[in-house]
C-alpha cells in the first residue's frame, strides 16, 4: 500500500490515494498541491526526507471549501469578583480528496 506523510498548516497527515482529510483553510478552489512531503512509502521502498523530499508532490482536489468544526466554549470565571466572560470559537477547515502521490527525483 502506497502512502505519504505530508505537512500542511504545521500539522502532519498520513495520506494515501482516495483519502479525504480536513486541513486548515486554504484559498484555492479546484486543486491543491502539497509540496512539503516528509515520507513516501510504497511497500518495502521507503523514502524519507531531511526534512522534505525534493520534487515529491501530493495532488488533491477540494471537495468542500469551508467546513466548520464543533463550537468550543471558553468560559473565564473568577471567584468573589463578579467576573465572568464567555466566548466561543469554531475552526474552519477545507476537505480535500487525495488524487495522486508523485515520487521525487
Amino acid at each position: 500500500m502506497k502512502y505519504a506523510i505530508i505537512e500542511s498548516g504545521s500539522k502532519q497527515y498520513r495520506v494515501s490515494v482516495g483519502d479525504e482529510i480536513d486541513i486548515e483553510l486554504v484559498d484555492s478552489k479546484d486543486d491543491h498541491q502539497f509540496d512539503q512531503v516528509l515520507l513516501i512509502a510504497d511497500g518495502e521502498d521507503v523514502k524519507i526526507g531531511t526534512p522534505h523530499l525534493e520534487g515529491a508532490k501530493v495532488s488533491a482536489t477540494i471537495v468542500d471549501a469551508r467546513i466548520k468544526d464543533k463550537k468550543v466554549i471558553i468560559f473565564k470565571y473568577k471567584n468573589k469578583t463578579n467576573y465572568r466572560k464567555k466566548t466561543g470559537h469554531r475552526q474552519k477547515y477545507t476537505r480535500v480528496k487525495i488524487k495522486e502521490i508523485v515520487h521525487g527525483s
